[in-house]
C-alpha cells in the first residue's frame, strides 16, 4: 500500500510538471522522469508518460503549425531516430538498475548544465555550424529522450545559435519533439511497456496533464521565473544524485 501511494504521488507530480512545461515553463519537464522514477521503475514510468507527452505535443504543433524551420528538422530528425534506437538497445540489454543510474546521470548533467547557462555560461556553436554536427546533436537528443524524456539540451545546443525568430523556434521544437515522441512508440512497444496497466495509468493521469498545461499558461506570467527555474534545476541535480546512489547501492 505504501509503495502504491508513493507511485501515485510521484506520477501525479511528474504529470503536473510535464503539463507546466508544455504550458510555458520550458525546460522544467525534464524533472518529470526523475520524480516518476522514485515511485516506479524508469522504463515503465517513461512508457506511462509517453502518450501524455504525445497528447500535449498535438496541442503545441497545432498552435505553431505555420512556424517551423524545415532545414533544422531535415538535419536533426534522422539523428534523433538513431538516438532513439540506441536508447532502446541500451534499455533492452542492461538491468533496470543501470537504466536508473543512467537516468540519474542525465538528470544531474541536465540540471548542472541549465544552472550554468542561467548564470551566463554556455557552449556557443557558430550559427553556421555544419549539418553533420546537427546530426550528432540529434543522436544525443534522441538517446536522452528515449531514456529520460530529456532531449532538450542537445537539441538546443545546435538550434539556439541559429537565432531563429521566437515563434519559429517554438514551432520547430514542437514539431521535432512531437515526431521524436512518435519514434519512441515502437521502441517502448518492443520493450513490452504498453500493457493494460500502464495504459490505464496513462488514461487516469491525462486529465491532470491537461489541467496542468492550462495552469502553466496562466501561471507563467505571474511567477518569478529566475527563482522558479533555479529551484527546479537544483532539485533535478539532487534527484539525479539520489537515483544514481540508489542504482549503485542496489
Amino acid at each position: 500500500m505504501q509503495s502504491d501511494l508513493l507511485y501515485i504521488l510521484c506520477a501525479v507530480i511528474a504529470v503536473v510538471i510535464s503539463g507546466l512545461a508544455k504550458g510555458g515553463f520550458a525546460g522544467v519537464g525534464a524533472l518529470a522522469m526523475p520524480i516518476m522514477a522514485l515511485g516506479v521503475d524508469p522504463v515503465r514510468g517513461a512508457a506511462i508518460l509517453l502518450p501524455i507527452l504525445i497528447l500535449q505535443d498535438a496541442v503545441s504543433v497545432w498552435a505553431f503549425r505555420k512556424s517551423w524551420d524545415g532545414h533544422v528538422l531535415i538535419v536533426m530528425l534522422p539523428g534523433m531516430a538513431v538516438g532513439v534506437g540506441l536508447g532502446y538497445l541500451f534499455a533492452a540489454q542492461v538491468p533496470e538498475t543501470t537504466v536508473l543510474g543512467a537516468l540519474g546521470v542525465i538528470s544531474m548533467l541536465f540540471g548542472l548544465q541549465r544552472l550554468w547557462v542561467e548564470r551566463g555560461g554556455a557552449i556557443v556553436l557558430p550559427s553556421s555550424s555544419p549539418d553533420w554536427m546537427g546530426f550528432l546533436f540529434g543522436i544525443g537528443s534522441g538517446f536522452t529522450s528515449q531514456i529520460a524524456h530529456a532531449g532538450s539540451p542537445p537539441f538546443q545546443m545546435w538550434v539556439l545559435p541559429r537565432k531563429l525568430p521566437r515563434d519559429m523556434l517554438v514551432g520547430t521544437t514542437a514539431v521535432a519533439f512531437a515526431a521524436m515522441n512518435w519514434m519512441k512508440v515502437p521502441a517502448y512497444a518492443a520493450l513490452g511497456q504498453f500493457t493494460r496497466a500502464n495504459l490505464m495509468a496513462t488514461a487516469m493521469l491525462a486529465p491532470v496533464a491537461i489541467v496542468a498545461t492550462f495552469a502553466g499558461v496562466a501561471l507563467v506570467r505571474r511567477v518569478d521565473a529566475a527563482r522558479f527555474y533555479t529551484l527546479i534545476y537544483v532539485l533535478m541535480v539532487l534527484l539525479g544524485l539520489k537515483l544514481l546512489v540508489d542504482a549503485l547501492m542496489a
